[in-house]
């Protein structure tokens, strides 16, 4: 397998945060070393004893191996992961974060046991409403937030849902360290920060969870107004042409669009300031983007390719950028420069 680093554009190299190559997401799935990497702290070691403990408002206290999550019913699924910073160098002005362009978005096939199965084993409590994960990653102590790991909670619908998995296998392999290994959360249809990495714990909690990384970081902060990131907005890409690149009159435009809050019904791509209605092709999952293309003849000389997808919630991708303090969410239409010769 190819060296991660030199498949991957590095935005940061400790801890490790990287892009997938606009060229490598020309593919309906992303080859695993081009899998985008988001890290908030450097890489725990992982060991054979590793362990999860599900904790908090349960009926008794859990402890889940590692082989005893192998001896579990395995399930796997084919899902589209966006960090929420993706394209926050688009803002204007540029928010704090990590400088995201347009390629921390991959889609990959991820392997291993429902969360809800571990769950079962501890017994949730009625009075439970969310369940929080709590990645091995430490940071160091502030004594005024006392952040000492990445931890993130869910609804409780959502974690108990089927597909939300304890991850141990990506593409058919075992994790790799910076995908975090041994053993991961996988959320889908939401944004990658809930696919909190090198599980260590599981918490049931009868009250919404207030941490740091739930009311501080990974939130929408609009003037004050502080709501989480959630669910994944509706979004596109052209992936063909790529942007600046020469091309022919008779083009095929391609790309990929998802949501995280239904499937996508239509996608219209503009050639210049003209919108043309896209072709839909099936999914390969239901948590996978969707492929379309447009056949289109397109003007010679310098020309902006535009596209904006819709949801079957109704949601479509704003014209302009929503801009917030912290640079998440940018789901808003993306123009593309190319040169057409004749």
């Amino acid at each position: 397998m190819p060296d991660r680093a030199s498949v991957l554009d590095v935005v940061r190299a400790h801890p490790l945060c990287a892009e997938t190559p606009l060229a490598l997401l020309q593919q309906p799935v992303t080859p695993a070393p081009g899998v985008y990497v988001r890290s908030n702290f450097e890489t725990p070691a992982a060991h054979a004893n590793w362990s999860i403990v599900i904790s908090g408002d349960v009926e008794h206290v859990t402890r889940v191996t590692l082989d005893a999550l192998a001896a579990m019913p395995q399930h796997e699924l084919l899902m589209t992961m966006e960090c929420a910073g993706n394209g926050r160098l688009g803002m204007d002005p540029v928010p704090e974060g990590e400088p995201w362009q347009y390629g921390a978005v991959s889609t990959t096939r991820w392997r291993g046991v429902s969360l809800a199965t571990l769950l079962a084993q501890a017994v949730p409590a009625r009075t439970a409403v969310e369940v929080l994960a709590c990645g091995a990653d430490a940071g160091p102590r502030d004594d005024a937030t006392g952040i000492v790991r990445f931890e993130r909670a869910l609804p409780l619908d959502v974690a108990m849902h089927p597909d939300t998995l304890v991850a141990t296998h990506m593409d058919g392999d075992p994790l790799t360290a910076d995908h975090g290994a041994p053993v991961r959360l996988v959320v889908p249809n939401w944004y990658g920060m809930a696919s909190v990495k090198w599980l260590a714990g599981v918490q049931l909690l009868s009250a919404p969870y207030t941490g740091y990384f739930q009311q501080k970081r990974y939130v929408y902060d609009v003037d004050g107004d502080v709501r989480p990131v959630s669910r994944a907005l509706v979004k596109s890409m052209i992936v063909s042409p790529m942007p600046q690149q020469t091309t022919t009159p008779q083009c095929t435009v391609r790309g990929w669009a998802w949501s995280g809050s239904g499937a996508i019904t239509h996608v219209d791509v503009a050639v210049n300031s003209r919108w043309h209605r896209a072709t839909l092709s099936a999914p390969a999952s239901p948590y996978a983007w969707t492929p379309f293309s447009l056949e289109v003849a397109l003007p010679t000389g310098n020309v902006m390719l535009r596209s904006r997808a819709t949801d079957a919630t109704g949601e479509t991708q704003p014209e302009a950028i929503v801009w917030n303090r912290l640079g998440y969410g940018n789901n808003a239409v993306r123009a593309i420069p190319v040169l057409v010769r004749s």
